[in-house]
């Protein structure tokens, strides 16, 4: 946990709330980093009190050669009966390009403090129609049907420095959450131009329809303020055709502080009646992840 925390996503306990994030070890000479998942518990009556942080990794990485050998970031955690499951995007190195991923699944027996992964292989690889990276995937369960949003990469832009991945979200879905069917197409229409990257869609039910917060950034100078993710909104009756509509989305950078250069990788949830939202902030989560509550909105209808 010495830098970085990412990709929030919770669990809601009886007395607490889990927050499951991705934080880093310092890197290496090289500026190499390796992404671990991690834990804090919240007070459910006061979500600013922690009343516990993890003293390890609660998954381990990967074994030298597979997918997941130098990182699981980012994850998305959801309860089934008797165990808790984690999909996360693996990492490993290139030589042409900075990184590949793919998605893994792990399951935990102890009620979500530590998972041990169901297989060496991913649960979602590339394939001949998603040749790229892999990521960003995000769990929900409706109707019995198990759904994953994720994004998948469309090309390789090379730049001055290094080649940076653009990416789309996608969905697949399964009986069972390990075999899983893709859809095969993009599902947000893009307003920053074809190169526009897409990133970690939330996909929640509210009075029937679905709604997705996501990420959304330009492939260049995206580090910084000017370029950075920002989180957009989209609905659906059908989780196939969705209608982007980011101004309604009702999260935005601040005037100063950790989250003025961007928000991104929302994570929507209710705790007693109340909607929440987890965020991370500038430079893609080196700030940290922040707490932003449901404030005023129309009709979840309506949107």
């Amino acid at each position: 946990m010495k830098e970085f925390a990412q990709s929030p996503s919770v669990l809601v306990y009886e007395n607490f709330v889990r927050v499951y994030f991705c934080s880093r070890q310092a890197p290496t000479a090289d500026g190499q980093y390796r992404s671990f998942l991690s834990f804090i518990d919240l007070d459910r009556v006061d979500l600013l009190r922690i009343l516990d942080v993890c003293s390890a990794p609660v998954l381990g990485l990967g074994a030298c050669g597979t997918f997941d050998e130098f990182g699981t970031n980012p994850i998305s955690v959801i309860r089934d009966v008797e165990e808790v499951r984690v999909y996360y995007a693996g990492w490993t190195r290139c030589e042409s390009v900075p990184f590949n991923g793919a998605i893994g699944v792990a399951t935990s027996r102890d009620d979500g403090r530590t998972f041990v992964r169901v297989g060496a292989g991913p649960v979602l690889p590339y394939s001949p129609d998603e040749p790229f990276l892999l990521g960003s995937p995000r769990i929900r369960k409706f109707d019995g049907r198990w759904h994953l949003w994720y994004v998948a990469g469309k090309k390789w832009l090379k730049t001055g420095d290094k080649p940076e991945p653009v990416y789309k979200i996608r969905m697949a879905s399964s009986d069972d959450g390990f075999n899983w069917v893709k859809l095969g197409v993009d599902l947000i229409e893009d307003v920053l131009g074809v190169h526009e990257c897409q990133a970690c869609p939330d996909v929640v039910f509210r009075d029937g329809k679905y709604h997705m917060f996501f990420s959304y950034r330009h492939s260049h100078n995206y580090k910084g303020k000017a370029g950075g993710y920002r989180i957009g909104y989209a609905s659906s009756y059908d989780m196939v055709n969705w209608t982007r509509k980011d101004e309604v989305a009702g999260m935005h950078v601040s005037e100063d502080g950790w989250d003025s250069e961007m928000v991104n990788y929302p994570h929507v949830f209710e705790v007693d009646g109340e909607t929440y939202m987890l965020y991370q902030g500038n430079e893609m989560g080196r700030s940290g992840i922040g707490l932003a509550k449901l404030h005023s909105l129309q009709d979840w209808a309506e949107l």
